[in-house]
């Protein structure tokens, strides 16, 4: 079936990804985590696509979270179902083996805020506000978030996050780490596409090698890290593109990366 709640574009190398709910603040109900499940294995297969953007439509919500009618009528089964699929979802984006960068617009709440943080980059408007608002509901973050945002902030500003449900603003945000860079709304999407251009003509192996050793490396003890570092570095240096860039800093050009 089509999709219906999502959109997928194409610049060149970069994919830009769009949720398309604007009514419901592109809330993630369960036929759009269907979409997105689908969207994220066809994007990581398409080697053409070197970097992914996440984002949603409209101008009020990156993703604002679930939908809260399908929550009220979860059980403790399908509750536990739910979370791990969204776990399942959140660890797809993480493992795509290209950078996914959040372009985040508007509200990034619950589940929005959990797959921005699953995202390897995240550029936030000056008008986007993130946060864990789950306890208001007698919840908790299912979908990671009590994982990946104090391993992004601490613990102690996560948890403050996660027990008053209070959302912060994007300067707040950029201020205790949890995004990289706060623009203009009006320059969201072509600040972030400048940004996945300049990635996407770096080596792609070498990448990936590098997505791949951070992840990996932070749950490693350091000796174990800079062994699993070693082991990318040789496999980078078995690539062509290796050969090419240095070739092209030597001959003081720029170097033209073909992935092999």
């Amino acid at each position: 079936m089509p999709d219906e709640n999502l959109t997928i574009e194409r610049d060149g190398a970069v994919a830009v990804l769009t949720v398309t709910r604007p009514a419901v603040l592109n809330a993630l109900n369960n036929r759009t985590i269907t979409e997105l499940e689908g969207a994220v294995s066809r994007l990581t297969a398409d080697d053409e696509v070197r970097v992914v953007i996440l984002t949603g439509a409209g101008d009020k919500a990156f993703i604002a979270g679930a939908d809260i009618r399908e929550l009220a009528e979860l059980n403790p089964v399908t509750a536990e179902a739910l979370a791990a699929r969204g776990h399942a979802l959140c660890h797809a984006l993480e493992r795509m083996g290209k950078p996914v960068i959040a372009a985040v617009n508007g509200y990034a709440l619950g589940g929005g805020c959990e797959l921005a943080m699953a995202c390897t980059l995240r550029i936030a408007a000056d008008t986007a506000k993130l946060g864990q608002p789950e306890i208001g509901l007698g919840l908790l973050p299912g979908y990671g978030g009590t994982q990946r945002l104090p391993r992004l902030v601490g613990a102690g500003r996560a948890l403050e996050m996660t027990l008053t449900g209070d959302p912060i603003d994007a300067q707040e945000a950029w201020r205790i780490g949890l995004v990289n860079r706060v623009v203009p709304r009006a320059d969201l999407m072509a600040r972030t596409m400048e940004l996945a251009q300049r990635i996407a003509a770096q080596a792609p192996v070498a990448v990936r090698c590098i997505l791949a050793s951070v992840r990996d490396g932070l749950g490693m003890t350091l000796a174990d890290g800079c062994a699993h570092e070693a082991s990318l570095f040789g496999l980078a240096a078995a690539t062509s593109d290796w050969g090419e860039g240095t070739r092209a800093f030597l001959e003081k050009r720029r170097p033209r990366f073909t992935g092999s």
